[in-house]
């Protein structure tokens, strides 16, 4: 093949290499920039307020500035949360977070396994039913669940708040490891039947360690539900040895009356266990929040 070119060819190849390369522009979204720093200014504030009140003695709330650094700081405010059953009220929260948590994902985990292998008959009806558990507001079935625990002979005790808890928890747990598990691909398990496992081991070696992203967001998502419950601990416990640390506040704040700082100083202890598991998990919980759905 000859490599001369003709004349009307060459001026065609001089006039491509000839054209000026398109730059493109980057233009700055000063809107967006904007929008930004108001919205981290809402969010911001209000932590520093709550973090320095938390430090003030009760005198100077009422005299310093309320983004000032405080002129006396203090722990006593700290100090006095503490000598009051703050620790009774924390574990009893750790307790009903746990169980509440492992029982969600342990029956959530079966349960999805369950319907992403086996999509007909009763699993695809479970399914459905758990959906519409998504849209049935909490308020508007407390009056019945009072009365069962109460008949079960569970009122005022910890378990009365486990076990709504976990009700209410499944919906949403279903449906994220459905759709997480639904994107395994099926070789996995045809394969290890052939080797001759069983359903049970095909769940627990090949299901469960590929959905441990999934898993961790929702225990992450469920035990703050559950930590930041208050209705079902205000509704289904009286005495003072069961109550939670989102309904201790509100005892905090009748028995401190004007104590302001000593009740924002309860409100960041109780925030401190939340806030850390979050810092600790927020990329798995990102991560498995999204998974699933990109189809």
């Amino acid at each position: 093949m000859s490599r001369t070119q003709t004349p009307a060819r060459r001026s065609t190849i001089k006039v491509i290499r000839s054209r000026p390369t398109k730059t493109i522009s980057h233009r700055k979204n000063v809107g967006g920039g904007i929008m930004a720093f108001v919205w981290l200014a809402v969010v911001a504030v209000p932590l520093y307020w709550i973090i320095l009140t938390s430090f003030r003695s009760q005198t100077g709330f009422f005299v310093d500035g309320p983004l000032s650094f405080p002129s006396e700081p203090t722990l006593d405010n700290y100090r006095l949360v503490l000598e009051n059953d703050f620790w009774r009220y924390l574990s009893n929260s750790a307790i009903v977070t746990v169980a509440a948590t492992t029982f969600i994902v342990a029956l959530g985990f079966l349960a999805a396994y369950a319907i992403s292998r086996n999509g007909k008959g009763v699993a695809r009806t479970t399914f459905t039913v758990l959906l519409l558990g998504l849209a049935i507001p909490l308020q508007a079935t407390i009056i019945p669940i009072y009365l069962m625990i109460v008949q079960l002979g569970l009122y005022d005790s910890l378990i009365a708040i486990v076990l709504p808890s976990v009700a209410f928890g499944l919906p949403i747990t279903v449906l994220i490891l459905v759709n997480f598990l639904r994107d395994i691909p099926r070789s996995l398990f045809e394969a290890a039947r052939i080797d001759g496992a069983s359903e049970w081991q095909a769940m627990t070696k090949i299901a469960l360690p590929l959905a441990r992203p999934a898993i961790v967001t929702v225990a992450i998502y469920s035990g703050l539900n559950v930590w930041n419950g208050f209705l079902f601990p205000l509704i289904l416990t009286q005495s003072e040895d069961k109550r939670v640390l989102p309904l201790a506040l509100t005892t905090y704040q009748g028995m401190f009356t004007i104590n302001v700082p000593a009740v924002i100083a309860a409100v960041v202890m109780s925030s401190i266990p939340v806030v850390a598991l979050y810092i600790f998990g927020r990329r798995q919980l990102l991560a498995g929040m999204t998974a699933g759905f990109g189809k």
